[in-house]
């Protein structure tokens, strides 16, 4: 699914305005088609505000369901908001901005999660926390609320990308439980239609330096009779792609890096000569492929460069990865002069192979591996000359600013 525009929320909040009334706490629920347990969460969120006193409201983010869930949800008291943007994130997108709440606090409505213990996520988010997140393997995850690929695999290795890729302090990127402050949230500018949202809320919370806290929630079998809307490989395969996209020094730079500098130092060494290795001996043929991995190497972090440049440009990311910030030094003129020195110095070693064959035998017949220690360098050194010029323009070209009328008629027709 696309990225769902303010205008696509203004459109889906046209039929659904609620009066101006404060209240402390939103309870957001998206909804497809859960008439079997909506009452009960429903009730549950209504027993802790009165319980606990707090001035709130119960907002229903319907998807579209065809069960009777939005008559369920009138005739409990809660106020529903029909979106009609599908997804998961197009409906808590839509509940974020409707609501009237300081705090929001979001939950399936599938009664896997308790409404009435939300004591703790109000009290984090009295004391100054933006984001509190539910953690589910702190708190208790009962036997058979969580399948066992979720809950060994999906959930641990996916939030342990997270917490590495951006250093966040959360622990379970998927709690489907979890409380922010509207405003510091909506700020975000979050865009996410599918079940990604969870993600992206986390990751951009964490950028733009939120503060987060966790607090254990409880797990239980959900309460419906029908299989879940979550597909494990296709929903796990979307949150792997935002952590990745999102995170351009970890996808390319630090990879490019390695290859960078293990293809150099193996060239400089298979330059000079052949490498025994004991039962075999690395010679002019792997001296190709190491090569290969130095100019693939430089041109990921080329590209790393480049991207999260652009990305920094149109907002995607707030500021440039740790060890990416060298984009901001250099320039065009810059650039272009470190490449003209590779060119140089590969048509220096591409004179050399010609001298060599001219002075060993005249131009006819040679030992092709002497000959090709000085040929291969030359042509890995242009190639990344021809690298390192093209990404100094794209660079430029990203720092352009963009046309400031976008209804200027094209040059072309």
């Amino acid at each position: 699914m696309g990225a769902m525009t303010p205008q696509a929320v203004l459109h889906d909040l046209a039929s659904n305005a609620v009066d101006g009334t404060a209240v402390e706490l939103t309870i957001l629920m998206p909804c497809l088609n859960e008439a079997q347990t909506l009452a009960r969460c429903i009730r549950k969120a209504q027993h802790y505000l009165g319980r606990a006193g707090v001035s709130g409201e119960i907002l229903i983010a319907d998807n579209g369901s065809t069960d009777g869930s939005v008559e369920v949800a009138l005739a409990e008291g809660a106020q529903v908001l029909h979106v009609r943007t599908r997804g998961y994130g197009a409906a808590l997108l839509a509940g974020m901005h409707a609501a009237r709440g300081r705090f929001v606090i979001m939950g399936d409505s599938d009664d896997s999660y308790d409404f009435s213990q939300l004591q703790d996520f109000v009290r984090e988010l009295r004391t100054g926390w933006q984001l509190v997140m539910g953690n589910r393997f702190a708190g208790g995850i009962r036997p058979g609320a969580m399948p066992p690929l979720h809950r060994y695999l999906g959930n641990p290795v996916l939030s342990f990308i997270g917490r590495l890729f951006f250093r966040s302090p959360v622990r379970d990127f998927h709690c489907g439980l979890r409380g922010f402050d509207r405003r510091a949230v909506l700020a975000l500018e979050l865009q996410s239609t599918g079940m990604e949202f969870a993600s992206e809320m986390i990751v951009k919370a964490t950028l733009a330096r939120l503060r987060i806290s966790e607090v254990p929630t409880v797990l239980s079998p959900d309460g419906r009779d029908r299989p879940p809307h979550l597909r494990s490989w296709r929903d796990g395969w979307r949150h792997l792609r935002f952590l990745l996209i999102h995170a351009p020094a970890w996808l390319f730079m630090y990879p490019g890096l390695l290859l960078l500098g293990v293809g150099l130092a193996a060239s400089v060494t298979l330059a000079l000569g052949p490498l025994p290795l004991g039962i075999f001996t690395l010679d002019v043929h792997s001296l190709v492929y190491a090569a290969v991995a130095a100019s693939l190497g430089l041109q990921m972090v080329m590209f790393a460069g480049a991207s999260s440049y652009h990305a920094v440009r149109i907002g995607v990311l707030p500021q440039l990865p740790a060890g990416l910030t060298w984009v901001h030094r250099v320039s065009l003129e810059s650039m272009l002069l470190g490449a003209l020195a590779l060119f140089l110095s590969g048509l220096a070693f591409a004179a050399l192979s010609v001298w060599l064959w001219w002075s060993r035998s005249r131009f006819g017949a040679i030992d092709p591996a002497m000959l090709m220690r000085v040929v291969i360098p030359a042509a890995m050194l242009m190639l990344a000359a021809g690298q390192v010029a093209m990404s100094a323009f794209l660079f430029e070209f990203i720092r352009m600013t963009p046309r400031q009328n976008p209804a200027s008629p094209a040059p072309f027709s």
